[in-house]
């Protein structure tokens, strides 16, 4: 589908913290420049005709206060909608809930840059799989949006899951993996703990 090292390479990939609700949170960042402006990015990331053909098929009201509901994944509601710029939502999957919030602007040397931060209080299933639990798949739709917008072709991972299955998909999210495991350590993290974690989650993901 694409070269692998530069994707890898191409993604910006950060671990932080907040408070949410008078809690701490993790908070996962991944960005990425594109070679489209910002109101076609705007469109590939909030139409459902585009999301369907490099992320998945969703349904629902796309528009502020809305309910959407990506199929086979999570549901929510859009909390902020502020075109072409950003938007946030409510990201309720498994029985809990966390925050995604987006992020639009113009890159200096031309193209679009696409900021992403998931927001979660950290529960036994962050000590177990850590960051790359929801950063390994960001990473598999970044990946897909980026081949989208240079071709035009249908990206999404239910369509090409036969890439994602082989060798080169294996290799893509074990070398993700890793650089989620950086992006813990330097968020803090015990270097082993986030080792065993990343290693887990490549597994989760690469069966």
């Amino acid at each position: 589908m694409f070269d692998v090292d530069p994707q890898i390479s191409a993604v910006d990939r950060r671990l932080g913290s907040r408070e949410r609700d008078g809690r701490e949170a993790k908070v996962v960042t991944i960005s990425q420049a594109f070679d489209t402006d910002v109101e076609d990015l705007w469109q590939a990331c909030t139409t459902a005709e585009r999301l369907a053909r490099w992320f998945a098929p969703v349904s629902g009201d796309l528009r502020l206060g809305g309910r959407y509901r990506i199929e086979g994944n999570a549901e929510g509601t859009v909390e902020r909608c502020d075109p072409p710029e950003r938007f946030s939502l409510t990201w309720e999957f498994g029985g809990g809930v966390s925050w995604v919030e987006v992020r639009l602007s113009p890159e200096p040397g031309g193209g679009a840059r696409l900021e992403l931060d998931h927001i979660a209080h950290p529960e036994d299933h962050w000590a177990v799989y850590g960051p790359g639990a929801v950063g390994l798949g960001y990473d598999m739709a970044f990946a897909s949006l980026a081949r989208h917008l240079a071709t035009g072709e249908v990206t999404n991972d239910r369509d090409n899951a036969g890439w994602w299955a082989s060798d080169e998909g294996k290799g893509f999210l074990a070398a993700a993996g890793d650089r989620w495991y950086e992006a813990d350590v330097a968020g803090g993290a015990d270097p082993e703990s986030a080792r065993d974690a990343a290693d887990r989650t490549v597994e989760a993901y690469t069966g």
